[in-house]
Parts: C-alpha cells; structure tokens; sequence
C-alpha cells in the first residue's frame, strides 16, 4: 500500500506540474479516494477540474503499477460484453418461465415482456439450485439437470436467447460442496454445462473473482466465454473479468465514478440493488458512467417489483446505450461536466467528431429551461436523444444553450454531431425514443402482488375415525409459525421493511397464525412404500409427467428392506392423487403444526428439548421404518412428525410469479458447509419451509414424503 501511495502522489505531482498554466491542478484528494469500488465525487463544483484530473492521474498510475493488459479486451468474441447493458435476472422456478399448467416454457414471452417494460435484455442469468438446494442430495448442476427436458431442451433455450441476440449465463456456486460431488471439479463440470448448451457467461455467486484455472478453461470450450463477479471485482482481474457486479453500492449526493469502469472503459458493471423499490439511484449511476442494469424482481420467491417510472427511465436509456455502444466504452469520457441547472449533473463521452452528454436530475421536482452551456462548433446539429426530436440551442456568444426537461429523478441526453457523423439508424433511434417518451411515467407505486392459497376442492367428512388415524380438534389454533427468512420470504409477510433492504436474511421469523380448526383425522404414520405400492396395484396410477418419479424404486416395486419406510420422490400431485384414492386429504399447514406439538405446543412431538432416539437424525444414513422411534411420537400419538422425511401439506400459495408449498419435519438429511443450504435435519414442530413448486421431475426429492388427514363429522 506504501509504495502504491507513493507511486500515486508522484503521479499526480507530476501531472499537476504538466497542467499548471491550463488547469486547475488536482485537490486535497488521498490516493485512498480512489480505491473505492465507487469513487466519490466532491460536492463543490469548483473542485470537479482538479477531480478529474487526479481520476486521470490514478488511472494512469494504476495501470502501470498492475501492469494492464487488455488483450482480451481486444479480441473481438469478447466485444459483446462491452455493450451488454440490461442483464435479466431469471429464476427457473418464476411462472413467467415456466407455465405448469400448460407444461411448457415461456421463454419467448419473457424476453417480450422484457422489451415492452424494460426496453430489452442484453443477457440472461438462468438462476438454479438456491434456495431449493440441500433439501435433498441433489447438486447445483443437477438442478440443470432436472428441468423440463433437462439439458437438451436447455440448450434449445440458450439457442432462442441467441436468436433474440441475448447472451446466457449459468451461475457457479463455490459453496455448493455439502450436497453430491461430481466426479470432476468445479472448473470442469463448469466448463462441460457450458460446453453442452452453449453458454455465453459464468455468473460468479458470492466470489470477487474466478479461480485462476476458469479463463484457461473456458477458452477451450469455446471463444467469448465471460466471468462476471457478483461482489466487487479487484482491480487486480479487470483484466480476464470482463463484467462485475455493482452490487448494493452507496453513491456519493454528487454522481460518484465506477472505478472498474473508469480504470477499463470496455470492463461492464450492472448496478444492482435488489430489495430496493426505488431504482433510480441505480440507474443514475449507470447513466452517469455508461454502465449496465441487473433487472431483478423475482428475488427468489419473493417479489420486488419496479415500479413504473424505473421502467421508463431503463427504457429511455438503454436504446442510447446500445447505439452508442462505442462512446460509453470509449476514451472520451469526461465526468462531471458543468450545468446550467442545481441538482443536474452530466457526463460528457466524445468520439468521431460526436459528443453526447448524459443527464441526471437527482433532485425531487421537475428541471426545465437552460441545462448545459456547451462550446459552439461549426455545422453542428443538435438533439434531444430521450424526447427523440431536434433541438435550437440558444446561441451565447462562443456557446450555446441547450434546453430541456428533466422529470423528477428522471434522465436526459443531448447529441452534438456535425452531418458527416450522422449514423446510420439515427432517424430510427429518434422516432422510437419519441413513442417510448409517450408512454413514460412518473409513478413510484410499487406493483404489489398478492399471495393466495390455492384452496383444495371440498372433500366430505367422514362419520368415524379410520384405521390408523387419530382424532384431533375441533380447536381454535392461535400460535406462533416459524420460518427461516432466507431471501424467499414467507406467504404474504416479508418481515422486512419495504424498499429498505432485507436484515434478517438467514434469520428465523415467528409468525402468529389463527384459524379455527374443525374436526379431523390424521395419520399415525407417513404413507409408507407398501401402502403407496398397493395404491399403484389397486389405482394403476402413472402421473402425466414420470420423471424423476420413484426414483429409488426397482422393478416396479420399493427396494428390498424399505417396504416400512416414508415413501418419497413423490410431489404433491401425487400425494394428492393417493389421499383420494384412500379417502383422505392432505393436512393442513396448520393440522399438521398441532398434531405435531399437542394441546401444550411442545417444541418438539416429544417435549421440549431435543432428545437422542427419539427421531432419524441423519446417523444412520438414510430413512428409517416410520414407527423406529416409538418415543418421539407426538401428544396425539402421531410417529415421524421429526426428522426422517419432510412431509406435503395442502398448503399451495402463488403470486402468479412463485408458486410454493409449506413442507414440515424435517428430514435425515443434512447439507454441512454452507448456511445457503436449506434448512436439514429434524426440525421444531412449528416450523415451516417455504419449497418452491416448478414441475414434478424437479419437486419429487429423495427426502419429501406425507401423511394423510380427513375431515370428520362434528360430534354429536
């Protein structure tokens, strides 16, 4: 660090002595100022000429002390990622993706939707694996593989994306070592998904930086294979980084400077703030720096929608972006120019006789009249790139004055070129921003979603107890749920405050759940094997979709020594389909909950604390018959209501974005080394996880299995 300073002070001496007669030489700026992953910019205007100056001076010394070297920046299959600006964040399990009903992907209408509201996508990630993963053995390329069609039709994805012009990322988990390995490492395995549906990009969760062996790798599969951090990326590998994440960064009062982006004008950062309701701080940083947007509102299960001013301003922007793709990854970057108007900021990008100035009004009330006071140059023509229409600029002397309006929070652009740089498209380009400003708006309501139970049909009740069940209620349930918040959030409460980040990620929350409780029957066990086989002789049943269905079973039949064990690789419709074949319903959420802690709410079946033997707790390596642990059953008598499998419950809710259900119990299984991991091993009897629902061949697990409940007619 000392010799970096050293190297930076001397710079900056040096280049203040070159600039001394013509400019204001470089302000009270440590070289510490400039190692911020967003570099932040003085409020005092009459400091900006000696801010731009040390940026230059850092960026110079830098360079040379690192060494620089922009050969994969040069070569040409990598040129796409300098104008990838709008990157769509996708999870696999969204009902936009997939439509489970009509058992098909709605890939075509995502990227349609994409450029109605958003103004297109320029890449997407096809999020797998978390939070689904660790329920069961299943890896993070295993989740690939287990969607529709599996890799093949993945493939077929990507090829559309190719066809729309859109580039594919896959993500690469490095914490994922707890669930099943593969019989490659991690580079390789990468490396070969990427080869077998024709990625065009690694998404790098939780790292900074990819392992060394990635670039090598990569480029084997095949040209133009990119690595994108999701934290900072070190300035050390801009180098063989050719995107990062800008992920959560605070942006200084005055429009502060990428500094990735300023170091390597062609390296792409997508800003992102993904609990955010308010985008615009966002995209003013991506504006002001020629940057990229992550657009993500599906955040793994939970909906953070944007609003419809965000969504206009993204689709002004990005048009421009990409038609002048060459200025924003250029040399002639000049920040912070000076305004005509308080809280309006610009960046200059200047090439081929073309300059373009980039607005922002950070302030709360509309900007109109005199925005930028630009030196006159012979023959130019000038334009509003966001109104789409040609400007009169008002002549001053040497200058002119180029007019506007800037909305609240919102952006402008204004184009300077004499006729010989006009370029081709550029009429196009106007016209479409003049219907896209159209149809712009101001509204900063946040497009909520609603969660509904997906209510079962109505079953009729039965008279008496059936064999091997329990009687339970009628009972006024008043008691506290419990779910682990991750990032999925739990049916309608989020326990976090709208728009203001997500603290409790990884926390527990208690949630108090009331519901009067009518009269019912439970099962004493878990639907075992046996009973689910003779189901199968006496139903002939045979899902419409059998993948990934039995798994463990052999020859029609379970395996030898598991006839008493907790059937499982069953999803809920096939639960649903042996509870009426016997009678019977799935529990509720709530049923289930009370038949396991009893009239006392017991922490656990058993009591209070967490007891050996008295449940499957992972020792044995597998499942267990369902009555192995006769002193854990609950107050009602109930066996397995912890540990050994997780078990259904007829609670199905979506916002027409996530569709899930509520699993109970807990299971043997248990993935070690990552607190991204589902939650495994027995778990408290008030406890819930929210499972995302996508298509049977990826909802059947090693590790789910039910029981069956049914109504009964009120006492006399």
């Amino acid at each position: 660090m000392l010799i970096r300073r050293e190297f930076l002070r001397a710079a900056l001496a040096s280049l203040a002595g070159l600039r001394g007669r013509t400019e204001q030489a470089p302000g009270p700026f440590s070289p510490e100022t400039f190692e911020a992953d967003l570099i932040p910019a003085p409020e005092d205007a009459r400091q900006w000429p000696a801010f731009r100056a040390a940026l230059a001076a850092w960026r110079q010394a830098r360079r040379a002390e690192l060494g620089h070297d922009d050969k994969l920046y040069r070569r040409s299959e990598f040129a796409w990622a300098a104008s990838s600006f709008a990157c769509s964040f996708m999870l696999v399990w969204d009902e936009r993706f997939w439509h489970a009903r009509e058992s098909r992907y709605r890939l075509e209408e995502w990227l349609d939707e994409g450029e109605r509201e958003f103004g297109g996508y320029d890449s997407l990630v096809f999020w797998q694996a978390y939070p689904r993963i660790g329920v069961d053995h299943r890896n993070q390329f295993d989740f690939f593989r287990v969607m529709p069609g599996g890799l093949k039709e993945l493939a077929g994805l990507v090829a559309l994306l190719h066809r729309r012009g859109v580039r594919a990322y896959v993500p690469y988990k490095p914490w994922d070592t707890g669930t099943r390995r593969e019989s490659k490492n991690d580079v390789e395995a990468v490396a070969e998904l990427v080869s077998a549906i024709d990625a065009d990009g690694i998404f790098l969760d939780t790292l900074r930086q990819g392992a060394a062996g990635f670039r090598a790798r990569l480029d084997a599969v095949r040209p133009g294979v990119v690595l994108e951090s999701e934290l900072a990326l070190p300035l050390e590998r801009v180098h063989d980084h050719h995107l990062s994440w800008a992920q959560g960064f605070k942006d200084s009062p005055v429009p502060g400077i990428l500094r990735n982006k300023w170091f390597e004008r062609r390296h792409m950062q997508h800003q992102i703030r993904r609990w955010s309701h308010d985008h615009s701080a966002e995209l003013h940083t991506a504006w002001m720096n020629g940057s990229g947007i992550l657009v993500w509102e599906n955040v793994f299960g939970s909906w953070v929608g944007w609003n419809a001013r965000d969504r206009s301003i993204l689709r002004a922007m990005l048009p421009i972006q990409r038609a002048y793709a060459d200025l924003f990854a250029g040399e002639g970057w000049t920040p912070l120019v000076e305004t005509e108007a308080p809280e309006v900021y610009a960046s200059l990008w200047e090439g081929g006789g073309t300059r373009l100035w980039t607005l922002v009004n950070r302030g709360e009330s509309e900007a109109s009249g005199s925005l930028l006071k630009i030196e006159a140059k012979p023959q130019e023509e000038y334009f509003d790139l966001v109104r789409g229409r040609p400007l009169r600029p008002v002549l001053a002397g040497g200058s002119v004055v180029l007019e506007g309006t800037l909305r609240p929070r919102g952006i402008g652009c204004f184009l300077a070129r004499p006729p010989r740089a006009r370029r081709a498209g550029e009429r196009e380009l106007l016209e479409r921003q003049a219907r896209t400003e159209s149809r712009a708006s101001s509204s900063t309501v946040f497009p909520a979603r609603q969660t509904v139970w997906k209510a079962p049909p109505p079953a009729p009740a039965a008279r008496k107890v059936p064999g091997g069940m329990v009687a339970i209620g009628p009972v006024d349930f008043d008691r506290d749920c419990l779910y682990r918040i991750r990032e999925c959030g739990q049916l309608t409460s989020m326990d976090y405050t709208p728009g203001q980040g997500h603290p409790r990620i990884h926390q527990l929350i208690r949630i108090r759940r009331r519901a009067r409780l009518a009269r019912y029957a439970i099962d004493l066990t878990p639907v075992t094997n046996r009973e689910f086989a003779r189901f199968l002789r006496e139903f002939g049943y045979r899902p419409r979709h059998t993948e990934n269905f039995l798994r463990h079973w052999s020859a029609g039949g379970p395996p030898e020594g598991l006839e008493d064990h907790p059937v499982v690789y069953v999803d809920l419709e096939d639960a649903r389909a042996y509870a009426r074949w016997a009678g019977k319903r799935l529990p509720t959420e709530l049923e289930w909950q009370y038949a396991a802690e009893g009239p006392d709410g017991l922490t656990y079946p058993w009591g209070n604390q967490m007891l050996p033997g008295r449940a499957n707790d992972g020792s044995r390596g597998g499942s267990t018959p369902v009555r192995a642990f006769p002193d854990g059953r609950s107050p009602f008598g109930c066996y397995d209501m912890c540990g050994n499998t997780w078990e259904w419950t007829e609670s199905e809710y979506s916002d027409g974005r996530t569709r899930f259900a509520i699993v109970r119990g807990g299971s043997y299984f248990r993935a070690e080394g990552s607190h991204w991991y589902a939650d495994g091993g027995p778990q408290p009897a008030a406890f819930g996880m929210k499972f995302l629902l996508m298509w049977p061949g990826m909802d059947r697990c090693a590790t789910i299995g039910f029981r069956c409940a049914v109504s009964l007619e009120p006492e006399a």
